[in-house]
């Protein structure tokens, strides 16, 4: 093995759709192993399915339980997966060990559900890469500074990535998903979607925080703090390149929808006011819009109602599903009445946009509500 710093990975949920797929990939990266003479850092995601169904027991027993429950027991399947992955790497004649949250040197602070990084102790990812050929770590865990287990919210593996690529002093960072980079719309849902070969980390992240599903926005945040440029694959073989995000970028015409994403409509500005930062400042994604007292919240898996009857906010009315155009740096959200609207508004966005000559997003649109932000 050689000295040079670990290859970083993460691998989501949709790579393992069968238990036969954890042999798989451990043979892969066996393969990687010998060829590249240099160790592996593998972050996992549970399989596809199994954090709801966690959820979903839970909320059988107790509707409303408290963030610190949910952060310990949704976090399960990711270790469940990164199990699965070190034992396949076992069978493939690899070393391999699972470092979990509370073992990584990852601290966070005490919002449970969806913590912020604090501090990063390298040490204990760097003796694990030094006797082991690959560590696994599951996606999305890390621990207060009391040692209790916090989640560092849905989609997060990308986060804790990027957080082990920073410790163990590595330049690149891999991400493999079902889609191989940043597209110019998400291309399961949008015809003509086009792979953006070239991202600036500051596009990613715009992208992300309207609700671009293909990052996590902190974890480009992260990246570009560190220099570390991060690769999007495909995670099947041969795991082709998509789009690379680091400084180099030209200027992008894309469109965000995310079906999970949901805008609130509040009594009075000031309520909007105070609901956006509450919702900031327990690390949820909002964006305060401002045309009326509306917040976006993006991305989901926030129990709406319960979070804003739990921090004493007066409860915003659905205001519609949020889809958001974007070229360059100029942002413009419309909101939608339902999935199908914004699927077909989505659309119509994103053809407009990719017109030979476009400029203007909003150009011959005037029917479409719009919300400048």
């Amino acid at each position: 093995m050689t000295a040079e710093p670990p290859v970083v990975l993460k691998f989501g949920g949709s790579s393992f759709r069968t238990l036969a797929a954890y042999g798989q990939l451990a043979e892969a990266l066996a393969q990687r192993v010998t060829d590249e003479g240099r160790r592996l850092v593998v972050v996992v995601s549970g399989q596809p399915g199994e954090t709801e169904q966690f959820r979903d027991r839970l909320n059988q027993i107790n509707r409303h339980p408290e963030d610190e429950t949910v952060a310990g027991l949704l976090t399960l399947a990711d270790t469940v997966g990164a199990q699965l992955l070190s034992t396949a790497l076992h069978r493939a004649g690899r070393t391999s060990t699972v470092l979990a949250g509370h073992q990584l040197g990852l601290t966070t602070d005490s919002s449970f559900m969806w913590a912020r990084l604090e501090h990063t102790d390298p040490m204990p990812l760097r003796r694990a890469v030094r006797d082991h050929e690959v560590v696994v770590v599951p996606g999305g865990q890390a621990a207060d500074r009391k040692g209790r287990p916090t989640w560092l919210g849905k989609n997060s593996s990308d986060l804790s990535a990027v957080a082990v690529a920073a410790a163990v002093g590595s330049s690149r960072c891999e991400i493999h998903s079902d889609v191989d980079g940043i597209y110019s719309s998400d291309p399961h849902l949008i015809s003509g979607a086009r792979l953006l070969n070239q991202v600036s980390y500051n596009t990613a992240a715009l992208m992300s925080l309207y609700g671009a599903k293909v990052l996590h926005r902190r974890a480009v945040r992260l990246a570009q703090r560190n220099r570390i440029e991060i690769v999007c694959r495909y995670n099947r073989p041969p795991f082709p390149t998509g789009s690379v995000i680091g400084t180099a970028g030209s200027t992008v015409a894309a469109v965000v929808l995310n079906q999970r994403s949901s805008a609130l409509r509040y009594d009075s500005d000031e309520l909007a006011d105070k609901a956006y930062t509450v919702f900031h400042a327990e690390n949820i994604d909002a964006v305060r819009l401002n045309s009326g007292p509306l917040v976006a919240i993006t991305g989901g898996f926030v129990d709406l109602p319960e979070f804003q009857r739990r921090h004493g906010l007066t409860p915003g009315e659905y205001a519609g599903l949020p889809v958001t155009a974007v070229r360059g740096s100029k942002v413009v959200t419309h909101l939608a009445a339902d999935e199908e609207d914004a699927l077909h508004l989505a659309q119509r966005l994103h053809d407009h946009a990719n017109r030979p000559g476009e400029a203007d997003l909003d150009q011959d649109l005037p029917e479409l509500q719009t919300v400048g932000v």
